[in-house]
């Protein structure tokens, strides 16, 4: 695909988001459940060695962050690394990359919403928590509805709130371990790695689980005022959500005892309770709930905008493809909601729902970015030198950043089959490969008997 068709194909969509609003979208997509929940399964498999597994994730998550600020500088679409795909490496590539990461964002609104149940239970403890899947499914489609400015604006201070409470939690947690008011519990119990080291290795699938929504910035470059504001954009995401993550995990496993965490009630909650302070643990319980629905909120955005593409470039009905007055891809925002239903599915059969669902999404995810690091290292092998200076943002290790990232995540990956509680991610990465590479056959096919037909 000729890279000066890309606008023509997505024209419709409104570039008016700014780069505190791209950002915002990302760090709210990425603080859900990945750190407020998960957590807690991660400290599990590594105790206070878990602030290494997040650390190793840190370090992948930031050469993807700048692979794909780089292309996205370079291609701004909402495409985003499908789009990089069909340019740089071959249609079968965007395929995978697009609908392996629509699928998986798709369960992830689902696994938001498992969570954000999960907290109000704290609060209403008779109430199912299906009953408010669907009341807060209602809400995000209600605020999808809006156009993107307005949108971006509801979704920045939606996702400021969370970024201030976790800072001002580090801040206090840090404080009660360095004045004295809490033992720090990094060696106690086992030591810092009571696991082993191997096991810091084993938890880094949810340390990248909760990184991903740093490739929003991307996905929003499609609606982006400019090159400068998506390059401003990745800089701020990756920097707030690496020291906010770290930060985070680092007064979680310091203040709290690690066999307390757990995925039943939010570790943040928890430390709260431990440091004897009931009430903040209440505004916190209401903090890690919004935190729940702001991620919810963007993926379920990014969700519409990346069926919209695959409508646009005849992989997904036509239909799809289809704006509002607003610019908003409605058909695909209606279709997206699909996640919310399976997940209710999910949490009627199963009471481990939210450990099944976040590992299904890992693996999506996960292919785009290894999409999107495929796609970087064939750009930067083929684009002048002259051409790449002029970008806005440049990923400062270049292709042998890309191509360490991207056998550090199939390692990632791999690992998980020795993790009870991510096992159906390896499970999952074979098939969500078999199965997309079946539709892409099927639908090369289709196109091809319509060809002939015609």
């Amino acid at each position: 695909m000729s890279p000066e068709n890309i606008d023509n194909r997505e024209q419709g969509l409104k570039r008016q988001l700014s780069a505190g609003q791209i950002a915002m979208v990302s760090v709210g997509g990425s603080i859900g459940t990945g750190l407020l929940l998960g957590s807690g399964a991660a400290i599990h498999i590594a105790g206070p060695a878990v602030i290494i597994s997040y650390l190793i994730s840190a370090l992948i998550a930031w050469v993807v962050a700048m692979a794909m600020g780089e292309l996205s500088c370079m291609h701004p679409a909402a495409g985003s690394f499908g789009v990089y795909a069909e340019i740089y490496l071959n249609d079968w590539a965007g395929f995978i990359a697009r609908y392996g990461y629509w699928f998986s964002v798709v369960i992830a609104i689902g696994s938001e919403l498992v969570a954000a149940g999960t907290y109000m239970r704290v609060w209403f403890p008779r109430v199912p928590i299906i009953v408010w899947m669907v009341v807060f499914g209602l809400l995000l489609m209600a605020i999808n509805f809006f156009p993107v400015g307005e949108y971006g604006t509801f979704e920045y201070w939606f996702a400021f709130l969370k970024v201030l409470t976790i800072f001002l939690f580090i801040i206090i947690g840090a404080g009660l371990m360095l004045g004295g008011k809490v033992h720090a519990q990094y060696l106690t119990d086992g030591g810092f790695a009571p696991n082993g080291w191997r096991a810091a290795f084993l938890a880094a699938s949810f340390g990248l689980y909760s990184f991903l929504g740093i490739e929003m910035v991307a996905i929003s470059s499609g609606e982006a005022k400019s090159s400068a504001a998506i390059a401003r954009a990745t800089r701020i995401a990756f920097a707030m959500l690496g020291f906010l993550y770290l930060g985070a995990m680092a007064v979680l496993v310091g203040v709290m005892p690690w066999r307390s965490a757990g995925v039943t009630e939010s570790p943040f909650v928890t430390v709260f309770r431990v440091a004897g302070v009931p009430a903040a643990g209440f505004i916190m319980n209401l903090v890690v709930l919004s935190a729940a629905l702001s991620g919810a909120n963007a993926t379920l955005y990014v969700a519409s905008r990346m069926l919209f593409s695959l409508a646009r470039n005849g992989e997904a009905p036509r239909r799809m493809g289809e704006l509002n007055q607003h610019g908003v891809p409605m058909p695909a925002l209606l279709v997206s909601m699909l996640g919310i239903a399976g997940a209710i599915v999910v949490q009627f059969k199963t009471p481990n729902a939210y450990l099944y669902i976040i590992n299904a999404a890992l693996v999506g995810g996960m292919l785009a970015w290894l999409v999107s690091l495929a796609a970087h290292v064939s750009f930067r092998l083929n684009l002048p030198f002259g051409q790449l200076a002029r970008l806005q943002l440049r990923a400062p290790l270049g292709a042998t950043g890309s191509v360490a990232a991207f056998i550090a995540i199939v390692a990632a990956i791999v690992c998980t089959a020795w993790v009870s509680e991510a096992r159906v991610t390896a499970i999952s990465a074979v098939a969500y490969l078999l199965a997309l590479s079946v539709a892409y056959g099927l639908m090369k096919i289709g196109r091809s008997g319509d060809r002939q037909v015609g």
